[in-house]
């Protein structure tokens, strides 16, 4: 978990709802420095891409929200009737959640899920959350993980970005450097930033869906479907086997 000068998105959060709207920095460790506003992590259903929106109709019986930041999607899917458990390594974001009127949050980091936390129908990953598969390796050892802890109708609701979908110099340079140092090209090493706030390095996984179908094959999970949109951004429908 994170500690408190760590937690920086989480702060984020928190300020965004109890003061105004703010600015994430995202570092990547080529020196690369991006600054966003947090509207998109509190934005109502209307206003998510039209790929999310799509993806909510694939969401069935018990939910586990991973990495579930402010909520928006655990609180979309909770008013609908849906039991949501909200997990995350941020203990601020959490606060928020629960401030927001989300019933079930957990302290867990994705790396340490059991099956203490119950059997889900559902698995939702979901504003970029794939990503949190780390690597290569992370992902088939969660992959495994999540396998444990979901029902035989189990499926994954995960969003990602396709990397190579960028003229971005400063972007297909840092792919091409992964690429030599045996890393994925869309394997990214980050930390968020905030005021004074900063969480550890930490490596987030972007992917295309070649390679994605590369990472769940030996697994427990499938593609069933990709929906696309009108952006690098995509969501998998991933089912068992």
């Amino acid at each position: 978990m994170l500690t408190d000068k760590q937690d920086a998105i989480g702060h984020m959060f928190y300020d965004y709802l109890t003061k105004a709207p703010v600015d994430e920095i995202i570092e990547r460790d080529d020196g690369l420095v991006e600054i966003d506003n947090g509207i998109g992590y509190f934005c109502e259903f209307q206003d998510w891409p039209s790929c999310e929106k799509r993806a909510m109709k694939y969401v069935r019986g018990r939910v586990l929200d991973v990495g579930a930041g402010a909520g928006r999607c655990a609180l979309y899917l909770q008013d609908r009737g849906h039991e949501v458990v909200c997990i995350d390594n941020s203990p601020l974001a959490l606060e928020v959640c629960r401030l927001r009127g989300l019933r079930n949050i957990k302290l867990v980091p994705f790396s340490k899920i059991t099956p203490r936390l119950g059997v889900f129908d559902t698995v939702i990953m979901m504003g970029n959350n794939f990503g949190l598969f780390g690597s290569l390796e992370g992902a088939k050892e969660l992959l495994q993980k999540l396998s444990r802890i979901t029902s035989t109708r189990g499926r994954i609701v995960a969003e990602t970005r396709d990397v190579y979908q960028t003229d971005v110099p400063e972007h297909l340079s840092y792919q091409e450097r992964n690429r030599r140092r045996g890393r994925m090209s869309g394997q990214i090493r980050l930390r968020a930033r905030y005021r004074t706030y900063a969480t550890p390095w930490f490596d987030y996984l972007m992917v295309s869906r070649e390679e994605m179908v590369d990472i769940l094959d030996g697994t427990d999970w499938k593609i069933t479907k990709f929906i696309d949109s009108d952006s690098p951004m995509y969501v998998a429908i991933i089912d068992k086997r």
